[in-house]
């Protein structure tokens, strides 16, 4: 009998392989060559380990020996194994599908005003939005929403006693600041902090929202581990003003998302304060701590520049009396926050690109957004 490379490859289909299905099904044969009674044989598996290497060579020596067992058969087993997914960390907490934690690497460069804004405008443009004040030891999330003297209620859900976070301007709010007095500084180690803020993550009635902010604290430390550990955090913000030290201690908050042991993919960097302007010139721009630095990091680091908000009186304001500055239609920082937000959907839904299909985010209603 004569064999041809057909008579082989049908022989092939019975043979099984690591993946469960049969070589030719998971297109693992690479080559095969027939010298008259003389075959080589070249495949590639997804096991590269030596059993599974060995068993695939003798069943496909015994399968092709079933045609003719006079034949010469070599068969050369090759295993590629291919990269792993990002992984999500943490467990989901239930109807939320999205989570962006806004970080900086110092105090006072604006983190939690860019959280409040961006906040507003998700929830502008028909997102249901969601902030978690992560921010145990100076949380200003509810100052900044008029709800500092607010108390969670407790609800029934399911049989369990969840709290119901204050909402303000269409946005929910679980914050630490509830519950301590204003006048009294929180002195917990990392292990209280962490418990407490796991307790108003997984016993909030956050209800269906599409995004959840996280108000980190600034820095790197045990409360930014102890969140990417305990839930699947989808990107991180980085917030940063145009000066030198604060765009030192920014690239190190992008460095310790990017670090293979918390891999968060960073959706980009937001400046603030990027220059003032005056009220009674308002076409002025006057670069008091710099200018374009930020956005100069961002390409040297290979990270996306998201938009700068400039140092006016109203952001200050707003934050003060509880009405974040992006509510107001049509001025110059709602149009700024608006480009930001927008910069960062289009960044989620790239990053959500890559994510297994289970763990893809859906985006629906963009509102107008642009994603290309």
């Amino acid at each position: 009998m004569s064999i041809t490379k057909q008579n082989i490859l049908n022989a092939l289909e019975k043979v099984t392989a690591p993946d469960g299905k049969n070589l030719i099904q998971s297109q693992s044969i690479k080559n095969i060559q027939v010298f008259g009674k003389d075959i080589d044989i070249d495949v590639t598996i997804g096991n590269p380990s030596l059993q599974a290497k060995k068993k695939v060579e003798n069943d496909i020596i015994d399968a092709i020996l079933q045609l003719d067992n006079t034949l010469n058969i070599k068969v050369a087993v090759n295993a590629v194994v291919p990269p792993k997914a990002p992984q999500i960390k943490g467990k989901e907490v239930p109807g939320i599908q999205n989570i962006i934690a806004i970080a900086s690497g110092k105090g006072g460069v604006g983190k939690s005003t860019v959280t409040a804004n961006i906040a507003v405008t998700l929830s502008k443009m028909g997102f249901k939005v969601g902030i978690l004040d992560a921010d145990v030891y100076g949380p200003s999330i509810p100052i900044m929403f008029d709800v500092a003297t607010e108390r969670p209620l407790s609800v029934d859900v399911a049989g369990k006693s969840m709290m119901k976070p204050i909402e303000n301007h269409g946005v929910k709010i679980s914050s630490l600041g509830f519950f301590l007095d204003p006048n009294e500084a929180v002195i917990w180690r990392g292990a209280m902090a962490s418990k407490a803020l796991d307790q108003m993550i997984f016993e909030t009635n956050w209800g269906q929202l599409d995004f959840l902010l996280i108000d980190l604290p600034p820095g790197t430390g045990d409360i930014h581990l102890s969140i990417v550990q305990s839930i699947p955090v989808s990107g991180a913000v980085i917030v940063s003003t145009p000066q030198n030290i604060a765009l030192a201690d920014a690239k190190k908050g992008v460095a310790m998302f990017k670090q293979q042991s918390i891999n968060v993919p960073v959706l980009g960097i937001v400046e603030n304060m990027s220059y003032f302007t005056p009220e009674e010139l308002p076409e002025n721009k006057y670069y008091i701590f710099g200018k374009d630095g930020a956005k100069t990091l961002a390409a040297d680091i290979d990270t996306i520049f998201l938009g700068e908000v400039p140092l006016v009186q109203s952001v200050r304001e707003g934050g003060d009396l509880g009405q974040p500055v992006a509510l107001k239609t049509n001025s110059p920082i709602e149009i700024a926050f608006t480009e930001i937000t927008k910069n960062m959907l289009t960044q989620l839904i790239k990053r959500n690109e890559e994510l297994p299909p289970t763990e893809i985010v859906k985006i629906t209603n963009m509102s107008g957004c642009s994603t290309k």
